[in-house]
């Protein structure tokens, strides 16, 4: 089985969010793929299998398989365009949250994806206890997001782990307006073994949509300010939100005690 790892929202090694890409004729059994998943110890592994004309893709985190990961997949979109469908433009995929194409766009790869709601939700004492602050709003669909003050309070912020995983959310954001771009966040995900997420596209379907309403703007420039740091572009038009970035290849190796 060969395996990529791929840097992801980044132009450059060691930054963005690392992803291990695996591509193959057919899904190895669940227990094989978390293992994989658990040896690499990457926020996330995705597996990949050419179905007719379509991609179907499954990731899994060093715990579990999640039902949708945005920093993996670009990752995987990266490895096929450049190591197995070159003459591609654009790429068709199948998931947990159903089908969606992705493609290229100069040195950007663009991800269209579903829109999260944005349901606005009451801020408990367990979440300010969790956050060590008090947010200014927050909303949840998959994820919670919530609203702070500014950018240096996102960059600051030292939340309690186990408090956050307790939250009714896969993952935890915060963000703030940018002084450099549209918005700035940080994202977390105890549940599913990484403390912090470097850079998180899957969010962004719900930070983006905030920021594209607060700002009345379609495209936001978004930036992860985790200690890798990262870039993503967004474009919020009806019910989707088209995520784009850059990737770099980190390694390929092969995995060989199957």
């Amino acid at each position: 089985m060969k395996q990529y790892i791929v840097d992801a929202f980044t132009d450059k090694i060691f930054s963005g969010n690392p992803a291990a890409v695996c591509v193959l004729d057919s899904f190895p059994s669940e227990d094989i793929m978390q293992s994989i998943a658990a040896e690499n110890n990457l926020s996330e592994t995705a597996f990949v299998v050419k179905e007719t004309d379509r991609y179907h893709i499954r990731w899994l985190t060093p715990k579990k398989e999640i039902d949708f990961c945005g920093h993996a997949t670009l990752a995987t979109a990266f490895i096929l365009f450049n190591y197995y469908d070159q003459d591609a433009d654009s790429l068709n995929f199948y998931s947990q949250i159903g089908e969606f194409t992705v493609r290229r766009s100069g040195e950007l790869i663009r991800m269209e994806f579903p829109e999260y709601k944005l349901e606005h939700i009451e801020i408990t004492d367990m979440m300010i206890e969790a956050l060590g602050t008090i947010p200014l709003a927050a909303y949840k669909d998959r994820d919670i997001l919530f609203v702070l003050r500014d950018e240096d309070e996102v960059r600051d912020l030292k939340p309690d782990m186990e408090l956050i995983s307790k939250l009714d959310g896969a993952c935890v954001a915060v963000t703030a307006k940018g002084r450099d771009y549209d918005c700035v966040s940080r994202v977390f995900a105890p549940k599913y073994g990484m403390n912090e997420d470097p850079v998180t596209g899957s969010t962004h379907c719900i930070i983006a949509p905030y920021w594209s309403r607060r700002l009345n703007k379609t495209n936001i420039s978004a930036f992860q300010a985790s200690s890798r740091t990262g870039i993503l572009y967004c474009e919020c038009v009806g019910d989707k939100v088209i995520i784009s970035g850059k990737a770099v290849l980190f390694s390929i190796n092969d995995i060989v005690a199957l």
